[in-house]
């Protein structure tokens, strides 16, 4: 019994031993079949990745070319419209660029009505706008906007598509025409790609169609093993990067069981290695992790700009100390919350509510929306909010993160500007009060010297001993008295004109006719234009509506333009001095009304248009250099616009428009 116990504990311990050999026979086996295998998945792997780096890198490198393009067809586009470039000068600058830029086929000047004008390069321009252009040409026009146009498919493989790009030239919001440049497709990859890549991969250009536009193969054709896309982002243009690698799927490694037999005899020093690397790793990262922790923290405290994070259940997961000093309230007792927040405004709670369900239907404003929280005081402030999702790393959305701007100081800063324009404006119309000081002395001096020599008069007929108060020294008497009365209504017209002008007060929007401010505002320039001998005649339709305005202000702005107009025609001919001013409705346009300021003086200069609306440029030797700034000023704030335009009968026309009173 013994013996048999004996035998079959040393069977038991053989048969532990071979199932220890056999598995250990196992593991090696399925060791030599793994590695080589996994190998082979590790370099498939990064042959991917490192193409995809690649074709990023490539795409950022011609995004990057093109965008220096874009500068300097806009560079170009700012002379034509400042008129530095025209004809011979023009085409000499697009032949300048197309000799910096190989990758250009050609550049056009389309003019505003559709035709090229001027073409230079390789690129089959017609004198008439292709047919597949004029749509664009049209919305180009209407947008202002710079676009690509989608390239068609070539009909013959062995030649590149071509891709235009449109950019719109403008002077003062008025279209001039566009700049057409042609891109080779082809040539884009011949140029911007770096040689090292294209010796690595076959490189095309392809539509949403995945129809080839262009492909440089100087490694050779792609074996479809290693392959990424990536889209370029251009505007109104759908086109795709396309990169093939020629290097196929490595090979498993030779001499298997050698190699085999050399890991498993490095691998006990390789695990142990790799055990203390990774130990080693483990706590470098640890470290940095603690670092980007405590950075994180530092960054966050010293923030202005409130961070609040909401659940998909809408609970508040996370502020940063920013949002909570803006609204007074502790972060712990923030977190966790629910709507309605004790920071919301009770007169604003259902936009609140409101917006608080689109955000929990994902339609979120990401472009920001202003509104109003309250402090624990009670204090109302106003603040900026931008949304968007916050995802995790799988790309699965988590909640929405919030970034919140307190505007407070951003709105006394805006008050103030305000009121220093008033203050500025108030200043202005001083200074125009003070230039026309001698003037209206002068004009003053009439009728209280009138006013006193009929009172002298009267006084004289009555203390006349020998003149008795019959009914004709009565008559006289009355009519003396009656014409120093209107003299003394003439003048006191004057000052309160004057004083009414002078005035510094708040702007204040009323129903205004235009024919009383109109009035008012002559009256005060008769005052220069008498003095040069300037005749003023004003002219306002009687269907002329009244419109919504400050008097005072829109009388400063008559008042300055028609000062400007005198100025200007005291060195013309006696005959020429003649100054209009017209109101009225245009044609087509009867929700607002033109007012137009008419001279025949001397123009303006070439040098002076570049200018004439900048603070303080004058073409006076005394002057202030700040007239036409607040007129454009007082008349945009009215929801009009000031512009000029050359008299054909010689000087100037300057024009505004006012919205009509409803």
């Amino acid at each position: 019994m013994r013996t048999f116990s004996l035998f079959s504990s040393i069977s038991h311990r053989r048969t532990l031993q071979w199932l220890v050999l056999v598995g250990c026979t196992v593991l090696f086996l399925l060791t030599v079949i793994w590695l080589p295998y996994k190998a082979q998945q590790i370099e498939s792997t990064e042959r991917q990745e490192q193409l995809i780096a690649d074709t990023l890198w490539v795409e950022q490198s011609i995004r990057f070319q093109l965008g220096r393009n874009e500068d300097s067809v806009r560079a170009l586009a700012n002379e034509i419209a400042n008129n530095h470039l025209a004809g011979e000068l023009l085409s000499k600058r697009m032949q300048l660029i197309l000799r910096s830029h190989p990758e250009l086929a050609g550049m056009a000047w389309v003019d505003s009505h559709g035709t090229i004008a001027l073409s230079s390069g390789k690129a089959p321009f017609s004198m008439d706008t292709p047919g597949r252009l004029s749509a664009k040409l049209e919305r180009l026009r209407n947008t202002l906007e710079p676009e690509y146009i989608q390239p068609d498919p070539p009909q013959d493989s062995r030649h590149s598509a071509t891709m235009e790009y449109l950019f719109p030239v403008q002077q003062q919001g008025v279209y001039l025409g566009s700049l057409l440049v042609s891109y080779s497709m082809s040539g884009i990859l011949e140029h911007m790609v770096p040689w090292w890549f294209a010796q690595k991969s076959e490189i095309r250009l392809t539509d949403r169609l995945e129809n080839t536009l262009g492909q440089r193969t100087a490694g050779g054709v792609g074996r479809h093993v290693y392959t990424y896309a990536h889209d370029l982002h251009l505007p109104y243009a759908d086109i795709t990067l396309r990169t093939d690698s020629v290097r196929g799927t490595p090979r498993l490694m030779s001499n298997l069981l050698v190699v085999a037999i050399v890991l498993l005899s490095l691998g006990l020093f390789w695990s142990l290695t790799a055990l203390w690397r990774d130990i080693r790793r483990r706590v470098q990262v640890e470290r940095a992790l603690r670092g980007q922790i405590a950075f994180r923290t530092a960054m966050e405290d010293s923030l202005v700009t409130g961070l609040r994070v909401y659940d998909l259940d809408g609970r508040i997961t996370y502020v940063n100390p920013a949002f909570c000093r803006m609204v007074g309230i502790p972060a712990e007792e923030l977190i966790g919350r629910a709507p309605p927040m004790p920071y919301w405004a009770p007169e604003l709670m259902p936009g609140y509510q409101e917006r608080f369900s689109q955000r929990l239907s994902g339609t979120i404003n990401t472009h920001g929306f202003e509104t109003v929280f309250r402090r624990t005081d009670d204090e109302r402030f106003p603040v900026l909010i931008y949304e968007s999702a916050l995802r995790d790393d799988t790309g699965r959305q988590t909640g929405w993160m919030g970034s919140i701007m307190d505007l407070s100081d951003r709105k006394r800063f805006e008050e103030l500007s305000r009121r220093q324009q008033e203050k500025l404006e108030a200043s202005a119309r001083l200074v125009t009060m003070g230039e026309l000081a001698s003037t209206l002395a002068h004009e003053l001096n009439q009728p209280l010297a009138a006013i006193t020599s009929y009172t002298t008069g009267a006084l004289n007929l009555l203390n006349d001993p020998d003149t008795s108060l019959d009914q004709t020294s009565a008559g006289r008497l009355q009519g003396a008295l009656e014409k120093a009365n209107i003299q003394a209504q003439r003048a006191g017209q004057i000052i309160r004109s004057v004083h009414t002008f002078t005035k510094r007060r708040e702007p204040h929007l009323e129903t205004v006719d235009l024919r009383t401010v109109i009035t008012e505002a002559v009256q005060l320039a008769e005052l220069q234009a008498s003095q040069h001998f300037v005749q003023i005649h004003a002219d306002v339709s009687p269907e002329t509506p009244a419109v919504t305005a400050d008097p005072m202000m829109l009388g400063q702005v008559l008042l300055n333009l028609t000062r400007n107009a005198i100025e200007s025609m005291r060195d013309m001919p006696p005959e020429r001095r003649i100054l209009q001013i017209n109101a009225g409705c245009e044609p087509g346009s009867p929700s607002s009304v033109t007012i137009s300021v008419t001279d025949r003086g001397c123009g303006i200069s070439q040098e002076a248009r570049e200018r004439l609306f900048s603070p303080f440029f004058s073409t006076k030797p005394d002057g202030m250099g700040m007239g036409l700034k607040i007129c454009r000023t007082i008349v945009e704030s009215h929801g009009g616009s000031l512009s000029y335009s050359d008299n054909p009968e010689g000087g100037t026309i300057f024009r505004f428009s006012l919205a009509t009173a409803n």
